[in-house]
This record gives C-alpha cells, structure tokens and sequence, in this order.
C-alpha cells in the first residue's frame, strides 16, 4: 500500500504503477465509510467492546487499552478487517447515540452537545442573539406594585439563567 497520505483525513493515495491498487482504493474506501456522515456509539471509550459489528464506530477515550492502545481521541471503526482508526482534526463532528448529541473535536478535545453560534433563527426570525448587558431589578418609583415587581424580578432572573443577559 502507498505511504503517501491525503492531507486533511490521512487516505491512502495510489501510487502512479501501484500494484494491487484495489487495496489502497479499498482501504481509502472504509475509511471514508468511517468518516462521512459519523454516527459513533459512544464517545470517550477506552476498552474496544467483545463484539463490534462491521460500520460500528467510537470515539476512543484518552486512555485507550487493548486493541486501542496508543488511539487515544481517534475515531475507531469495525471493519470485516479488523480496527481502522481516524485521528480527528480540528471541527470534526460526529453523532453520538449515547448522548443523543453532536461531538465536535477542538483539536484538544471531543466536546459533546454543545453548540456554538453567533444567534438562533427560527423561520427566518433571530430568536436568540448575543449576550445582552444586564438589566437591574425594578426598585422605587411613586407606585410600588409588590406583584408587577415580582413578575419581572422572575423575567430577569430566568433570563440570566439562560444566559441571555449577564448578571
């Protein structure tokens, strides 16, 4: 098989007058399987499971053992072959049936379920947009309503508690 690796994911190439290049082409040809549309078992496993089932993947735990060893963070999927391992690169995403959550690697590390965006549109509407400076809890005036002034204490608070406004 070729030493000459595709940049950004590490496929094999073909070399020009490779023999058997089925074999590369192949090998290319599952690691893709393993890398498009990434659906993962489970996220930070460090023990290979008894008995996979060929296309099954995980993400490999910062402590790998067994057949994992030295694969710490690399997606790892079954194959009718045997292990192949993917090491992640910097905003690879993949879906994890044990969280029920997208994973984004930093290149540090897999995150799981959270999501970042500069706001949150809904049928073309900004819902949800950058953090807002904090508003002060009503006080004084010539009326004091006890009531009005619980209803919007509870607006604000729950509006800080989704991080909406700072405190």
């Amino acid at each position: 098989m070729s030493d000459d690796l595709s940049p950004r994911l590490a496929l094999p190439l073909l070399d020009a007058g490779q023999a058997q290049k089925e074999i590369t082409h192949n090998e290319a040809l599952t690691l893709l399987d393993l890398l498009t549309q990434t659906v993962v078992v489970a996220a930070g496993v460090n023990v290979p499971p008894e008995a996979p089932v060929a296309g099954q993947c995980w993400i490999v735990g910062t402590k790998p053992g067994g057949a994992w060893s030295g694969s710490a963070q690399a997606l790892a999927g079954w194959s009718e072959s045997g292990w192949r391992f993917c090491l992640p690169v910097p905003g690879m995403c993949a879906w994890s049936l044990a969280d029920g959550a997208q994973l984004r690697f930093d290149g540090t590390g897999w995150s799981v379920g959270i999501l970042r965006a500069a706001g949150v549109e809904i049928g073309g509407v900004q819902v949800v947009g950058e953090r807002q400076p904090a508003i002060a809890e009503p006080t004084g005036g010539a009326v004091i309503d006890a009531e009005a002034r619980s209803v919007l204490a509870s607006v604000v608070a729950a509006l800080h508690n989704h991080g909406l406004i700072g405190t």
